[in-house]
């Protein structure tokens, strides 16, 4: 079984590889093989401003499951949590190869999107497993919920985008289902708003910078 300090190295590396760019990746994108469509250059640049705050989110993403399998005294919780994160991190280079193909770039803000998530894993962690899962649970909602929106803004056309967020729409549905079969709490009505509000707070700033 992993100490605390075999854990503390393996998110230490995993913290690095997110904002370096270099994530362990177990899956290939989804869009290898599918046909890229003929869109225009503001279509592109609003593709890939899309995809940047997507991937923004998979950079909060891999940082929430670190904060929350770091304070969770509960091995079970903490494997989940590092299953889910491995496929956080799919996203992760999913989302930054499109933004490459689209000729985008990632969020400038990337370091402070971590550390804000961290630390929220973190807390979230020390309130007890239910309520962590519950974090989790209303995160996975939120960002599946999110993707729909941003499938809905994307042209018919752009199929290999497409591609990319319906799987990993899929990916975060089943996230959430995970944590409420594991015990997840429903998290206060109070806390899912201000949940919302800094999530369209990190959005709206990374479809810009």
């Amino acid at each position: 079984m992993p100490t605390f300090t075999d854990t503390l190295i393996a998110e230490f590396d995993r913290g690095l590889r997110t904002l370096c760019g270099t994530p362990r990746v177990g899956r290939p994108s989804p869009s290898q093989g599918v046909a890229e469509g003929e869109l225009e250059p503001g279509e592109r640049r609003h593709a890939a401003a899309l995809m940047r705050v997507n991937h923004s989110g998979e950079v909060c993403a891999q940082a929430l499951y670190q904060g929350q399998a770091l304070a969770t005294r509960n091995e079970d919780l903490r494997s989940a949590l590092s299953q889910a994160g491995d496929e956080e991190a799919d996203h992760l280079e999913w989302s930054r190869g499109r933004i490459s193909e689209l000729g985008g770039r990632t969020s400038l803000l990337n370091p402070l999107w971590y550390a804000g998530s961290l630390a929220m894993g973190l807390v979230a962690g020390r309130l007890g497993d239910a309520w962590n899962l519950g974090f989790l649970a209303e995160t996975e909602n939120q960002v599946e919920a999110h993707l729909q929106g941003h499938l809905d803004r994307l042209g018919q056309q752009d199929t290999k985008t497409r591609a990319v967020i319906e799987a990993m729409r899929q990916d975060e549905a089943g996230h959430a289902q995970n944590a409420r079969d594991l015990g997840a709490r429903e998290l206060p009505q109070p806390v899912k708003l201000a949940m919302r509000c800094a999530a369209r707070i990190m959005t709206t700033a990374a479809y810009r910078l």
